[in-house]
């Protein structure tokens, strides 16, 4: 019982902790301004991590690698220390290149599971209070990802469906990682 509290509890940390490395990456590739609280709420959080590892490799022109090298050092520690929670002790040195992959893996869930809850946040604040002060940073975000799907979509007046489309097709990225991760590993 105490090794699954302790498990859960890990789980929500560190997924909440490199979710916040992915939208610190996010931001910097659509270029939200720093000053946003939301940014700088997402920087200060993240800067101990990413700033030593910026000291070493620097961020590309849309894509800002220490955040993601963070993260997914985030996502290696979180998976080592699942193991250590669940079974006890680390796990064997031949098993080291499947966990640094399913490190990989796991970012990849991640950045899935934040388009999923901030396209379904937009969505209902959309519909329920659509002058919410955070609705500009989530439309700045979500922005890239809906405006291809809404080329592509008929128009429907004043009806979007786009969104919808983008959490069907998160939903469905979700589950092929999942399988994927599973028949590799069968974590």
């Amino acid at each position: 019982m105490f090794s699954e509290v302790l498990h859960f509890l890990i789980n929500i940390i560190f997924s909440l902790f490199g979710i916040a490395l992915i939208i610190r990456a996010w931001i910097y590739a659509i270029r939200l301004h720093p000053f946003n609280p939301y940014s700088q709420a997402v920087l200060r959080t993240t800067d101990w991590l990413v700033n030593p590892i910026r000291s070493v490799v620097g961020p590309g022109k849309r894509i800002d690698w220490p955040s993601l090298i963070a993260c997914w050092l985030t996502a290696l520690a979180f998976l080592l220390l699942s193991v250590l929670a669940l079974s006890g002790q680390l796990p064997p040195v031949q098993s080291v290149l499947p966990i640094l992959l399913t490190a990989l893996l796991t970012m990849l869930k991640w950045t899935f599971n934040l388009i999923l809850w901030i396209t379904l946040i937009q969505a209902i604040l959309s519909w329920v209070n659509p002058l919410a002060p955070v609705m500009p940073v989530l439309q700045t975000l979500t922005a890239p990802l809906l405006d291809p799907i809404r080329r592509i979509l008929p128009n429907l007046g004043g009806l979007d469906l786009s969104p919808l489309v983008l959490l069907v097709l998160a939903q469905v990225a979700m589950m092929v990682l999942q399988q994927f991760t599973f028949s590799l590993f069968g974590v």
